[in-house]
């Protein structure tokens, strides 16, 4: 189904792999899916990559298209009118894609370098191709006879003369229920590998195509091995041919155990066995032999190297949060190798929705590596400390490997460069430091990376002491007139070299943020000034960002300012004073008005208060809410009927949170006196 690029020295190799293979899961250290791009896509059919044009080719069935994208998985171009397309295959020289397009009843070529249909293969009316695979000088395809009584068929194109004859299946000599996949490799040219999907069990078939027509050499598995083990499994999902020719590796959704299967072309006897333990849900073989599995659940994709004792590396995609919007599952047959083995892509989908990304996985080629640094929690400046960590990887490091060592302090944001670190033979490592300067501490080790390994890095922080500091700010508690300007003045004590205040102005209220006011160095005394103009109760802080000895430290002072509040008394006949206090005359018969002016803001309200004097005491006569006006106004009248002879007197007030806000600080008017009269 997909084509690989191989040298003859992985023969070798794939003997050692599936030799040993038998294998229960891995204990590679996990790497998340290093990069994620969405596609214009509804479903998926099957996915190749060009290495010499550096693109990945996506088929989409139900849009009846396929979408090409460069590595970074950007959306290079789309081509239609492909109603069903669903499996693709690449040339050897990468310059074709082959697309079997049932709902045409066709094979199209297009050609990778100008991402173009260049000609269609007609195959004839209700022959639907499904999967093509280049092998033995001619393009092989499964597809659905529609003669009656011949169901899955297999067909060729000859590519390789200047005629391109058309061959259709020979009737009932496979059997097949319907299409099967098809699998080759250019490593081994000759060898076409078959097989049955959709069903409760794995059905296989291997031809030689060397003499340019099919010759069945194995068909098969059987239920048990030679040694009566079970080779079961059901419902293959995606399968792919070893670039030897002597292996097929079939991924399915059942079995026993629970897992991918390797069978020998000569005889499709078992050869061995990756045990996930979540099935084999995708299977690609890189032209080295490296084999990347993918499964139902995390991890996501494993890396099997040829030879080796369990999975080399592995990745899992961001788990399902309840966002049916992410891609977070693997795709059937998802998974493809970029020829160079630099990455593998994988085609990542959400259960939930049509939502499909294309992940890019890379240096699945290398073990992974992972870098644990330990540091203290805390440390005293200027006395030695000890950082210790490990680097992991499941294969050994090459011999001589050092990993650089990086201190990030407050002096150092960029980092200054330490003596590397040699981890000895179980990974671990250690080093000394004497930081002298405080505050958060940073060690960061990173290794290179190989040939053979991926590069990583971890780090450490540890909190060095800093020595107090001194900052004080006035006017904490202060009570000022709606309106005035006030100085505020932060000092600051001895720091070693960072003399840089903050003062910032916070308002009280939502609709007034906190702002930054003044940012400057203190003067010889160490104030730094600030005036703010107090038309609310307003909290000044004072900031100093701390330096490499002294810590940092924020001060706060509170002040907080009137409204401004007067009352007018009006309607009266005349002023006389009384004893040594003014009073207003009415007649009984009138209502006087009383006229408030305060400081407007939006939903305020004044309270109005009445008092009587009796025999030398002033009592309470009423109290009552008036909403301002959008201009700080209020009249009020008072109604009749009046009592004559008693003094009275009136005051408006603001009362801070009970006057519908809170910023400002309580305020009275003065009292205004009346008396009324026959």
């Amino acid at each position: 189904m997909r084509t690989r690029r191989i040298s003859t020295a992985t023969a070798t190799a794939f003997a050692v792999l599936f030799s040993s293979i038998a294998l229960v899961g891995g204990t590679a250290s996990p790497a998340a899916a290093d990069s994620s791009a969405s596609l214009p896509i509804k479903s998926s059919g099957d996915i190749v990559v060009d290495g010499v044009h550096k693109r990945v080719f996506i088929s989409d069935p139900r849009s009846g298209k396929i979408v090409a994208t460069d590595y970074n998985g950007t959306v290079v171009r789309q081509i239609g009118s492909l109603p069903g397309v669903v499996g693709l295959e690449i040339s050897p020289d990468s310059k074709t894609v082959y697309a079997a397009v049932p709902g045409a009843e066709a094979i199209v070529v297009i050609d990778t370098a100008t991402l173009a249909e260049t000609k269609r293969y007609k195959l004839g009316a209700g022959v639907q191709p499904r999967y093509p695979a280049v092998a033995g000088g001619r393009l092989w395809f499964g597809f659905d006879s529609p003669f009656e009584g011949q169901r899955g068929q297999i067909g060729s194109v000859d590519i390789s003369s200047p005629e391109e004859t058309v061959t259709l299946g020979s009737g009932m000599d496979d059997g097949w229920y319907s299409a099967p996949r098809l699998a080759a490799d250019p490593g081994a040219p000759n060898v076409l590998a078959a097989a049955r999907e959709g069903s409760s069990f794995t059905e296989l078939a291997v031809y030689d195509v060397s003499e340019g027509t099919r010759t069945r050499v194995a068909h098969g598995p059987s239920d048990t091995g030679p040694n009566g083990e079970s080779q079961y499994q059901s419902y293959l999902y995606d399968f792919d041919i070893t670039p030897d020719g002597r292996h097929v590796l079939v991924g399915s959704g059942g079995g026993s155990p629970y897992s991918a299967q390797s069978y020998s072309t000569a005889d499709l006897s078992r050869t061995g066995r990756l045990a996930t333990n979540n099935g084999g849900k995708a299977v690609a073989v890189a032209p080295d032999g490296t084999i990347a599995l993918g499964a139902w659940q995390s991890p996501n994709v494993r890396i099997y190297k040829p030879g080796g004792k369990g999975a080399s590396r592995t990745y899992t995609f961001p788990p399902y949060t309840g966002n049916t919007t992410t891609p977070y599952d693997l795709r059937e047959a998802g998974l493809a190798w970029a020829p160079d083995r630099s990455r593998v892509f994988a085609l990542a989908t959400n259960v939930y929705n049509d939502v499909f990304a294309l992940r890019t996985l890379t240096d699945p080629s290398k073990s992974a590596v992972t870098i644990s640094v330990k540091a203290p929690s805390k440390a005293t400046r200027a006395k030695k400390l000890t950082v210790n960590g490990k680097l992991t990887t499941n294969t050994a490091l090459p011999a001589g490997t050092k990993a650089t060592v990086v201190r990030t302090d407050l002096e150092s944001p960029k980092g200054k460069s330490l003596a590397p670190v040699t981890p000895r033979k179980d990974g671990t490592f250690s080093f000394t430091d004497t930081p002298h300067v405080g505050g958060k501490v940073t060690y960061k080790v990173s290794y290179a990376g190989s040939a053979t390994h991926s590069a990583a890095s971890g780090s450490g922080a540890v909190a060095v002491s800093r020595a107090a500091v001194s900052l004080k700010l006035n006017r904490n508690k202060a009570l000022y007139a709606y309106n005035k300007n006030v100085s505020f003045t932060a000092t600051l004590g001895k720091t070693h070299k960072n003399r840089v205040v903050e003062l910032w102005a916070d308002p009280f209220g939502a609709d007034k943020p906190k702002k930054l006011v003044k940012k400057a160095k203190v003067n010889s005394k160490g104030n730094l000034s600030v005036t703010v103009n107090m038309k609310r109760d307003t909290t000044v802080t004072a900031v100093f960002a701390g330096d490499a000895r002294y810590a940092p430290k924020t001060v706060k002072s509170t002040a907080y300012a009137k409204v401004n509040a007067s009352l007018k008394l009006s309607k009266h006949y005349k002023t006389a004073k009384i004893g040594k206090t003014s009073y207003a005359y009415y007649s009984k018969k009138k209502n006087p008005d009383f006229t408030t002016n305060m400081t407007y803001h939006k939903g305020r309200k004044h309270l109005l208060t009445l008092e009587l004097n009796y025999q030398g005491t002033w009592y309470d006569a009423g109290r009552e809410y008036f909403k301002l006006g959008s201009d700080g106004k209020s009249v009020i009248e008072l109604l009749g009927p009046h009592d004559t002879g008693y003094k009275m007197r009136v005051r408006t007030s603001y009362i801070n949170g009970s006057s519908g806000d809170s910023v400002n600080s309580t305020t009275h008017s003065a009292w205004k006196y009346f008396i009324f009269t026959k």
